[in-house]
């Protein structure tokens, strides 16, 4: 089944008196929607006990959670000790979701820094092997790690870059970021078409059946020259990109993925309008 959420508390949850995540779990489902994405951004600052509370709220609501593993994982870091702390970045994050009862976890593959773009590819890839070893040795494998599509020219993660890790092992899944992707391009994803093109290569290259429930994450963002700039929301009708020729690119495709709404405050919101386009196809 296809899923629409949000990633982390939008405006609104505070606004009605929310707070914990515990709450998030209501929170969402009362808007009809069924997944939500966990930040540790910043670091995985998390005891078990809350983790599994957190866990204990979403299995009671049929909310399904996922999390985003800190933002500083580089697995392009030419300074081995650096890259051994975003393995511990990526599987502590997998430690803290299987407690809370999820199955995927998003990270940013790398950045490419002084090297060439083929030098960081190439020693991101590698570094995927031996995270993929670590994954498999502390019994892991049976959840998602999803490498996404980044927005600026500077980081690694275009969707050719993504499906080369992915090709490392069937444990990595493609978070697929379609903001960051029209941003990279400067506005490139305007029809089915443009959509189905990206798409339809990453069947081709992954398969249908590892493609079927990848990872979306979904907003509209502001790009310049560079790429990414910030993250806006569906009021925007000056960057897009447009969510209606994704709906109908993934129903054509039969393709359901757990897609997730990154808008600037008001990820609920737009989750239920990507929903609402979704099931009106």
């Amino acid at each position: 089944m296809i899923k629409f959420g949000p990633s982390g508390n939008c405006e609104s949850f505070y606004a009605e008196g929310y707070s914990g995540t515990e709450e998030s779990a209501a929170f969402v489902k009362k808007r009809g929607l069924d997944c939500f994405e966990y930040s540790f951004g910043r670091g995985v600052r998390m005891s078990e006990d809350k983790a599994i509370a957190i866990g204990e709220a979403f299995q009671r609501e049929g909310v399904e959670i996922s999390a985003h593993a800190p933002y500083f994982v580089n697995f392009a870091n030419p300074d081995d000790e650096m890259a051994a702390k975003s393995y511990g970045y990526v599987l502590d994050s997998g430690k803290m979701l299987k407690l809370m009862g999820g199955k995927r976890v998003v990270f940013h593959p790398a950045a490419q820094g002084k090297a060439s773009r083929e030098e960081a590819v190439s020693l991101t890839e590698d570094r995927l092997k031996i995270l993929r070893d670590y994954i498999y040795l502390n019994d892991m494998r049976d959840l998602m790690f999803c490498p996404e599509t980044m927005g600026k020219l500077a980081q690694i993660g275009t969707v050719e870059e993504v499906v080369r890790f992915c090709k490392v092992d069937p444990v990595y899944t493609p978070c697929v970021d379609f903001g960051h992707i029209n941003a990279r391009e400067q506005g490139s994803l305007r029809s089915v078409a443009d959509y189905k093109s990206r798409l339809e290569y990453m069947i081709a290259e992954l398969g249908y059946e590892r493609m079927k429930h990848f990872h979306v994450h979904f907003s509209k963002i502001m790009y310049g020259a560079k790429g990414e700039i910030k993250h806006l929301t569906f009021e925007d009708t000056v960057y897009g990109p447009e969510f209606h020729p994704l709906a109908v690119a993934l129903k054509e495709l039969s393709l359901e993925p757990y897609i997730v709404s990154e808008s600037a405050g008001t990820q609920a919101e737009d989750a239920a309008i990507m929903r609402d386009i979704y099931n009106s196809l």
